[in-house]
């Protein structure tokens, strides 16, 4: 986990950002699941814009091939499956019992989500162009 100082992105003072693959139809597939079940906790943006981009360098993450989602939550960041758990813990239904998994050891629920990161294009295919998010989701999207 790394901790941003509110001033060093225009996200880093939001309570929940999750910044994902805008092209990639399994990213879209997982933001679409989580609006549906997340009670507006939570709101979104692309790795590919801007401000993605900015937040990428910060991190000194991939700013191309993109390795992970990141999860912003009051200026600390979180990727990969902590990531996930931190974000399924706080879904409507049974979900939050998949933070159950966080006593795996993180590197090996790593090694799955590297597994299925490297491998989601081939799975759920690609956008032309990054999400545009409709009228009922725009407010949700930063």
């Amino acid at each position: 986990m790394t901790k941003l100082d509110p001033t060093a992105h225009d996200w880093a003072a939001l309570e929940r950002v999750i910044v994902f693959d805008g092209i990639c139809n399994w990213c879209n597939a997982w933001v679409n699941f989580t609006m549906a079940r997340d009670r507006g906790r939570f709101h979104f943006a692309t790795l590919q814009s801007d401000k993605g981009q900015a937040l990428l360098r910060l991190l000194g993450l991939p700013a191309e091939d993109f390795e992970t989602f990141v999860l912003m939550e009051r200026g600390r960041v979180f990727t990969k499956s902590t990531a996930a758990l931190r974000i399924a813990r706080q879904l409507s239904g049974g979900w939050p019992i998949f933070v159950l998994f966080g006593l795996v050891p993180r590197s090996l629920r790593d090694i799955v989500y590297d597994y299925v990161a490297r491998h989601r294009y081939r799975l759920m295919g690609t956008a032309q162009t990054c999400r545009v998010p409709g009228p009922t989701e725009r407010d949700r999207f930063v």
